[in-house]
């Protein structure tokens, strides 16, 4: 008897891996779940492992034909070379179906709008024609028959045409998408002109808003900085910045091995400062509370060896203009610095004030967004929105209190899928 096992994502896969190997006759003796160990033990996945069996005198009968390892490495070279679109991890062909499927679903909804509109416009009763020789009534019948085809197909491409546009921008819309942007993208697509079907259309705007989500920008590594990278978080009251500090903190710690040290400014909300320092002794991690500005120039030569000083600043109102005074006095300090800003925002925030917010904020520079809270909300236009008012670049999302998983690189793909209806989102097990 052969006995083999394979591991997978799912059950379903290990046992598929097994009889693909085995053969279809393969016996499954034991099924179980192997959780990752070790260091980075939280960043892996949890798999199955299935235990299967063959019958050693049957196994030429049973297993299927299998291609050398030689052959298999050449042709995935030649797949690699010549289409590269189809060497993809199982998890970008497994979302990309998921996508597929909704546009399909989204197609054929619209048809069937279309189809039922047509039925219900056709004249009711029997119209009698005028009498006529029988020659001309032929020809004369022949040419109007043409010429309604011609109408129809004509009427039906553009009332397809438009239920799609109504039928999509509403699906954005929902997913508050300001109108304004939403028209905006489909005018772009349809003047263009390269738009013949419906799958057309639903491909370029999933593609547009891809390329108006542009490219993120999370914390990069700079070797030439002969000084730490000081990182500020600052934002509104209540967004999550002080655990968005805590999360890249552990990554840019375990994942980059980088040397962290973090300030916080934030003496005002009570017990800001115990829950950061909580979250660094847990990972050894130096704090320094900074309750005046000028005690920096003494405690910033204690890390000058260090690679990033991330500082949580005190929540503002963006109402409150006087408070940014401070933020400015802050950023004077570390002037001979290299310096980044990322703004932190709740995705569950209203349009018009994330406007405000941003619009507050626009007097400290350039910055990057980081959008939190994408587990309370179901809809997350307003990130294509604030991105597209700001111009400023997208960079980390946040979806949860876990330490340091609940947080990563925004993607647009998914953020592209989610406005049109597609997927779970960040934060629902996608």
């Amino acid at each position: 008897m052969i006995i083999k096992k394979f591991q997978a994502n799912t059950e379903t896969e290990a046992i598929m891996l097994a009889k693909n190997d085995l053969g279809k006759d393969a016996i499954v003796m034991n099924i179980k779940t192997v959780k990752p160990k070790g260091l980075f033990k939280a960043f892996r996945k949890t798999l199955v492992e299935v235990t299967a069996a063959i019958d050693e005198v049957n196994a030429k009968e049973k297993m299927p034909e299998k291609t050398s390892k030689t052959s298999t490495q050449f042709n995935a070279k030649i797949d690699e070379k010549l289409r590269p679109d189809l060497v993809t991890q199982s998890e970008e062909a497994r979302e990309a179906k998921e996508l597929e499927d909704k546009l399909n679903n989204l197609a054929m909804l619209l048809e069937q709008q279309i189809e039922s509109q047509k039925k219900e416009s056709k004249p009711k009763g029997n119209i009698v024609p005028k009498t006529d020789s029988p020659d001309k009534k032929k020809e004369s019948g022949s040419q109007k028959s043409s010429e309604k085809e011609e109408a129809e197909a004509l009427a039906g491409k553009t009332s397809l045409k438009d239920k799609s546009i109504d039928l999509i921008i509403e699906q954005l819309t929902n997913n508050e998408v300001s109108f304004t942007y939403a028209k905006q993208i489909i005018d772009e697509i349809t003047n263009s002109g390269n738009i013949r079907t419906l799958d057309d259309m639903l491909s370029c705007v999933y593609q547009k808003i891809i390329l108006k989500l542009g490219q993120t920008k999370p914390i990069a590594f700079d070797k030439d900085d002969k000084k730490p990278k000081v990182i500020f978080f600052v934002g509104p009251t209540g967004v999550g910045k002080t655990t968005t500090i805590a999360k890249l903190s552990s990554k840019l710690l375990l994942e980059e091995k980088r040397k962290i040290a973090i300030f916080t400014s934030d003496t005002y909300r009570i017990a800001a400062v115990e829950q950061i320092k909580t979250y660094a002794n847990i990972m050894s991690i130096p704090v320094e509370v900074i309750y005046e500005v000028k005690d920096l120039k003494t405690i910033l030569p204690k890390y000058k060896e260090y690679d990033y000083v991330l500082v949580d600043t005190a929540g503002r109102s963006h109402k409150n203009k006087e408070q940014f005074n401070d933020l400015k006095k802050l950023y004077d300090i570390f002037s001979e610095y290299s310096m980044l800003t990322y703004l932190v925002l709740s995705a569950t925030t209203k349009y018009k004030d994330l406007k405000n917010i941003t619009n507050i904020y626009s007097d400290i520079g350039e910055y990057s967004l980081i959008f939190t809270k994408l587990d309370e909300t179901d809809a997350i236009g307003n990130i294509l929105n604030i991105k597209l008012d700001t111009e400023m670049p997208l960079s980390y999302v946040s979806y949860g209190q876990n330490v340091p998983d609940d947080i990563e690189v925004m993607n647009p793909q998914v953020i592209a899928k989610q406005v049109l209806g597609g997927g779970d989102g960040y934060g629902s097990g996608r």
